[in-house]
């Protein structure tokens, strides 16, 4: 039996749940579908972003929605048009087998006119934006005087985005009598104070703690000079070559420019903010969902309502200027039960910040470094033989094979293979060979960097490590305590982690003949480790490199780069611009 079937959903939503693939229930499903099944009551359920909030609202919605009616029996409000449409689409697929129930989605940047029109031909439910629902009740296009059930979605958000007076609005449109369901992923004041006013004795439900991020994910900060903000952006893209990430900046006017710096630089990016029109926006998340956009560049409001599961990492180009925010942005990844990172550089004078990040979300960040130039180096040449190694063999060369021999005959195995990487990897390692350190000392500085060793071990992600349990593994291993591990860094296949150097000889001894599941585990020192702070900074122009997107002045052949040009903003885009900072989107 499907343990959706448990919670008491009937026949037809229990065949949606089937037909796409749901097996079982999230944590604040389990808790909320029962309550709002069976009780008319208001419920305020704090949970993060990613965790199957919809369905814990939309199930028990769409159970309770009498198709036979044509009138207007449920509203969703949701503080983006992105997230509009994402809910829409998604209750749309949970009541496929539902004869006769439609859900309309009302949101800025389309007609209103043509959005009047679907809700007079019958929508039992639907979904707005709070800034064009208010605008269609003004002009009488809408009627929500009977409504049955309210849902405000992203609560917190829609309240960080200065919308307060327009729920307000809209709530005193709607009868006293209905059900209110507030879902967030944080509990400010301003969410308590909302609940206060228009709820009547909610439960409350908490997935988690209150504020807390996803435990899927890691928190990481680096500490660099505010100029070299965007070199160490750069750094840290292509110490993960197969980073597929959001990068989070605070103004509208910021991201558009590291947009365009690493489009210009040869990655696969794009910027995502309110000033782009609806059609653009479109075309940029589709562009991110089908993986041609790696780096998608975005600010807090825009970046509501993105949905995408396989989020590597989370880059905060600079801290939100609510620090609540942060578990919004850490939540675009370590979804659907997958691990992520989330990264926070700063200057020296943000450091201090990072701790009361800390005790909002009841994590702690441990404190890396930006990488050097050789570590790079590192990471792309072994990510280059795993490209290599995986790669499938195409047979249609298989008639040019004799000529190719025959050029390459008078060639050893081992220079044949020095040769084909020189090829691939010269002109990168000869930028970055005498890149500058960009790190600084933060006011907490890390004391494992002063007199440490930087390792290289042959054991990664395919073995089944994160940078938490590679940690735990060398402890056991090393007998080492938590205070001597540091720089835990975990790739595809490999992996680097530093000690203080008291120990470098024990690391290599335990180490000379290791074997983990029969296969031998090797560690050696990594070229460029130890304190790299001493001596003479080179003060070279810092660049980068990403798989065969190369950040050298090269250009990729054959690569197509999406790019996006600004366009007109709708009413509600200027309407939001005027109540709250008009550069926050």
């Amino acid at each position: 039996m499907n343990k959706f079937e448990a919670l008491g959903l009937g026949e037809a939503i229990i065949k949606a749940v089937n037909d796409m693939g749901f097996e079982t229930p999230s944590e604040v499903q389990e808790k909320a579908i029962p309550i709002l099944l069976n009780d008319d009551t208001d419920i305020v359920a704090l949970a993060q972003t990613g965790t199957g909030k919809t369905a814990a609202f939309g199930f028990p919605l769409i159970e309770k929605i009498d198709s036979s009616s044509r009138i207007t029996q449920g509203l969703i409000l949701s503080p983006t048009r992105e997230l509009c449409l994402q809910i829409t689409n998604e209750l749309k697929n949970y009541s496929k087998f539902i004869p006769g129930l439609h859900t309309v989605a009302i949101y800025g940047g389309a007609s209103i006119t043509d959005q009047a029109k679907q809700i007079k031909r019958g929508a039992q439910i639907v979904v707005a934006t709070p800034g064009r629902m208010q605008d269609m009740i003004n002009r009488k296009m809408v009627d929500i005087s009977n409504i049955d059930y309210c849902v405000l979605d992203e609560a917190d958000e829609m309240l960080n985005m200065g919308f307060y007076e327009d729920i307000k609005a809209i709530l005193s449109n709607t009868p006293d009598e209905k059900n209110t369901w507030l879902f967030s992923a944080t509990m400010p004041k301003e969410v308590a104070a909302i609940a206060k006013r228009f709820m009547q004795q909610p439960v409350e439900i908490t997935v988690g703690h209150k504020n807390t991020g996803s435990k899927n994910v890691s928190h990481e900060y680096y500490v660099v000079n505010s100029r070299d903000r965007y070199a160490a952006l750069k750094r840290l893209a292509d110490a993960n070559p197969d980073i597929f990430s959001v990068i989070f900046c605070r103004t509208k006017r910021d991201t558009q420019k590291v947009a365009e710096n690493l489009i210009g630089d040869g990655y696969n990016a794009a910027a995502l903010h309110g000033d782009l029109s609806q059609n653009q926006r479109d075309l940029v998340m589709k562009s991110f969902r089908n993986r041609q956009i790696q780096m998608l560049v975005a600010t807090d409001v825009a970046a509501r309502g993105i949905d995408v599961d396989d989020v590597t990492h989370v880059i905060n180009y600079q801290l939100p200027d609510e620090i609540e925010t942060y578990t919004h942005r850490s939540g675009r990844t370590g979804r659907a039960g997958k691990s992520g990172v989330s990264m926070v550089i700063v200057s020296k004078s943000e450091v201090r910040k990072i701790k009361s990040v800390e005790r909002i979300i009841k994590k702690s960040f441990e404190k890396k470094e930006i990488p050097s130039g050789e570590e790079i180096c590192q990471v792309q040449l072994f990510h280059l033989a795993n490209d290599i190694a995986k790669a499938k063999i195409n047979h249609e060369i298989d008639s040019y094979l004799p000529s190719i021999n025959e050029v390459l005959e008078d060639f050893s195995k081992e220079e044949l293979i020095k040769k084909f990487f020189s090829v691939e990897f010269s002109r990168f390692h000869n930028y970055y060979k005498n890149a500058r350190d960009l790190n600084v000392i933060g006011r907490d500085s890390d004391r494992n960097d002063t007199g440490s060793t930087r390792y290289f071990i042959n054991v990664g992600e395919k073995d089944g490590f994160d940078w938490m349990t590679l940690k735990d593994f060398l402890k056991e291993v090393l007998e080492l305590g938590s205070d001597s591990l540091s720089r835990v860094d975990v790739k595809e296949s490999f992996s680097f982690f530093n000690t203080t150097a008291e120990y470098q000889e024990r690391v290599l001894a335990v180490f000379e003949d290791f074997k983990m599941e029969g296969r031998k585990v090797n560690v050696e020192i990594s070229k460029g480790s130890g304190n790299r702070r001493g001596g003479k900074r080179r003060r070279d122009r810092d660049g980068g490199f990403k798989g065969s997107r190369r950040s050298d002045g090269f250009k990729p052949k054959g690569k197509k780069r999406f790019d996006s040009k600004d366009g007109g903003r709708d009413s509600g885009s200027r309407r939001r611009d005027r109540r709250k900072r008009s550069d926050r989107r």
